[in-house]
Protein backbone atom coordinates (compact mmCIF):
# COMPACT_ATOMS: atom_id res chain seq x y z
CA UNK A 1 0.00 0.00 0.00
CA UNK A 2 1.22 3.40 -1.12
CA UNK A 3 1.27 5.95 1.61
CA UNK A 4 1.59 9.90 0.51
CA UNK A 5 1.26 12.83 2.90
CA UNK A 6 -0.37 15.73 0.99
CA UNK A 7 -1.51 18.31 2.73
CA UNK A 8 -2.67 19.75 6.50
CA UNK A 9 -5.89 22.55 6.78
CA UNK A 10 -6.77 25.43 8.03
CA UNK A 11 -10.36 26.46 7.95
CA UNK A 12 -10.19 30.50 8.46
CA UNK A 13 -12.41 33.12 8.94
CA UNK A 14 -10.93 35.04 5.94
CA UNK A 15 -9.14 32.49 3.73
CA UNK A 16 -7.64 34.75 1.72
CA UNK A 17 -6.35 37.17 4.15
CA UNK A 18 -4.66 34.20 6.20
CA UNK A 19 -3.36 32.57 2.56
CA UNK A 20 -1.71 35.92 2.31
CA UNK A 21 -0.03 36.32 5.47
CA UNK A 22 1.42 32.47 5.10
CA UNK A 23 2.55 33.57 1.32
CA UNK A 24 3.84 36.79 2.56
CA UNK A 25 5.65 35.56 5.87
CA UNK A 26 6.91 32.47 4.89
CA UNK A 27 7.13 32.45 1.21
CA UNK A 28 4.35 29.77 0.42
CA UNK A 29 2.88 29.58 -3.26
CA UNK A 30 -0.84 29.27 -4.37
CA UNK A 31 -1.53 26.03 -6.27
CA UNK A 32 -3.77 26.37 -8.77
CA UNK A 33 -6.46 26.41 -8.83
CA UNK A 34 -8.23 28.20 -6.18
CA UNK A 35 -11.51 26.15 -4.38
CA UNK A 36 -15.19 26.97 -5.05
CA UNK A 37 -16.85 24.03 -4.00
CA UNK A 38 -20.59 23.64 -3.20
CA UNK A 39 -23.01 20.84 -4.07
CA UNK A 40 -24.48 17.78 -3.22
CA UNK A 41 -21.10 16.05 -2.88
CA UNK A 42 -19.66 18.60 -0.47
CA UNK A 43 -22.62 18.25 1.55
CA UNK A 44 -21.91 14.36 1.69
CA UNK A 45 -18.50 15.01 2.31
CA UNK A 46 -18.71 17.43 5.21
CA UNK A 47 -21.91 16.48 6.55
CA UNK A 48 -22.98 19.93 6.35
CA UNK A 49 -26.52 20.66 4.55
CA UNK A 50 -25.69 24.00 2.05
CA UNK A 51 -21.64 23.74 2.66
CA UNK A 52 -19.82 26.08 0.50
CA UNK A 53 -15.88 26.00 1.02
CA UNK A 54 -13.79 28.25 -0.70
CA UNK A 55 -9.80 28.85 -0.81
CA UNK A 56 -6.55 27.41 -1.78
CA UNK A 57 -3.50 25.03 -1.47
CA UNK A 58 -0.45 26.60 -0.59
CA UNK A 59 3.25 24.93 -1.55
CA UNK A 60 5.15 24.75 1.56
CA UNK A 61 8.90 26.27 1.49
CA UNK A 62 11.09 23.94 1.00
CA UNK A 63 9.68 21.63 -1.35
CA UNK A 64 9.64 21.67 -5.50
CA UNK A 65 6.82 20.05 -6.18
CA UNK A 66 3.13 21.20 -5.62
CA UNK A 67 2.92 18.90 -2.40
CA UNK A 68 2.59 18.86 0.47
CA UNK A 69 0.88 22.02 0.51
CA UNK A 70 -1.00 23.64 3.29
CA UNK A 71 -4.88 24.02 2.55
CA UNK A 72 -6.59 27.45 3.64
CA UNK A 73 -10.08 27.05 3.02
CA UNK A 74 -13.40 29.19 4.20
CA UNK A 75 -17.15 27.71 5.14
CA UNK A 76 -19.11 30.13 4.50
CA UNK A 77 -20.77 29.31 7.70
CA UNK A 78 -18.69 28.78 10.20
CA UNK A 79 -17.85 27.55 14.01
CA UNK A 80 -15.38 29.71 15.95
CA UNK A 81 -12.83 27.42 17.46
CA UNK A 82 -12.23 29.31 20.60
CA UNK A 83 -8.81 30.11 22.01
CA UNK A 84 -5.91 28.13 20.68
CA UNK A 85 -3.99 26.75 23.71
CA UNK A 86 -0.56 25.16 23.26
CA UNK A 87 -1.19 22.02 25.32
CA UNK A 88 -5.14 21.29 23.73
CA UNK A 89 -5.78 17.99 22.58
CA UNK A 90 -5.75 17.49 18.78
CA UNK A 91 -3.97 19.54 15.96
CA UNK A 92 -1.60 21.47 18.31
CA UNK A 93 0.59 23.71 15.27
CA UNK A 94 2.49 23.78 12.11
CA UNK A 95 6.66 24.47 12.63
CA UNK A 96 8.97 26.21 9.97
CA UNK A 97 12.55 25.50 10.48
CA UNK A 98 14.17 29.01 9.38
CA UNK A 99 17.58 30.48 9.12
CA UNK A 100 16.78 33.43 11.92
CA UNK A 101 14.60 32.45 14.48
CA UNK A 102 14.32 36.32 15.62
CA UNK A 103 13.95 37.63 12.46
CA UNK A 104 10.93 35.36 11.31
CA UNK A 105 9.60 36.41 14.14
CA UNK A 106 9.90 40.16 14.19
CA UNK A 107 7.98 39.33 10.46
CA UNK A 108 5.17 37.16 11.66
CA UNK A 109 4.37 40.00 14.09
CA UNK A 110 4.47 42.62 11.66
CA UNK A 111 1.97 40.84 9.76
CA UNK A 112 -0.60 40.59 12.30
CA UNK A 113 0.76 37.07 14.39
CA UNK A 114 1.63 36.89 18.45
CA UNK A 115 3.79 35.76 20.06
CA UNK A 116 3.16 32.85 22.55
CA UNK A 117 5.71 32.35 25.40
CA UNK A 118 9.22 33.00 25.22
CA UNK A 119 12.25 32.86 22.33
CA UNK A 120 14.43 30.17 23.97
CA UNK A 121 17.53 28.32 23.09
CA UNK A 122 18.03 24.73 24.23
CA UNK A 123 20.81 22.15 24.18
CA UNK A 124 21.41 18.92 22.56
CA UNK A 125 23.67 16.25 22.74
CA UNK A 126 26.48 16.32 20.22
CA UNK A 127 27.03 20.45 20.56
CA UNK A 128 23.45 20.98 18.88
CA UNK A 129 21.76 24.28 19.57
CA UNK A 130 17.85 24.68 18.92
CA UNK A 131 16.09 27.76 19.28
CA UNK A 132 12.53 28.19 19.14
CA UNK A 133 9.63 30.03 19.58
CA UNK A 134 5.75 29.68 19.78
CA UNK A 135 3.38 32.35 17.58
CA UNK A 136 0.02 32.76 16.07
CA UNK A 137 -0.73 33.86 12.71
CA UNK A 138 -3.48 36.58 12.05
CA UNK A 139 -6.33 34.37 12.79
CA UNK A 140 -4.71 32.38 16.08
CA UNK A 141 -3.21 29.05 14.60
CA UNK A 142 -0.18 28.28 16.41
CA UNK A 143 3.19 28.63 14.38
CA UNK A 144 6.00 26.87 16.01
CA UNK A 145 9.99 28.78 14.52
CA UNK A 146 12.62 26.54 14.96
CA UNK A 147 16.67 26.25 14.13
CA UNK A 148 19.03 23.91 14.32
CA UNK A 149 22.60 24.51 14.84
CA UNK A 150 25.42 23.41 15.98
CA UNK A 151 27.81 25.45 18.60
Amino acid sequence: MKIKFTHTNIIAKDWEKLSLFYQEVFGCVPVPPERDMQGDWINHLTGIKGAHVRGEHLRLPGYEDNLPTLEIFSYDDWVDGGIPQINRTGFGHIAFEVDDVAAMLNALLAAGGDQIGERIVADYPNNVVATFVYATDPEGNIVELQNWGTR
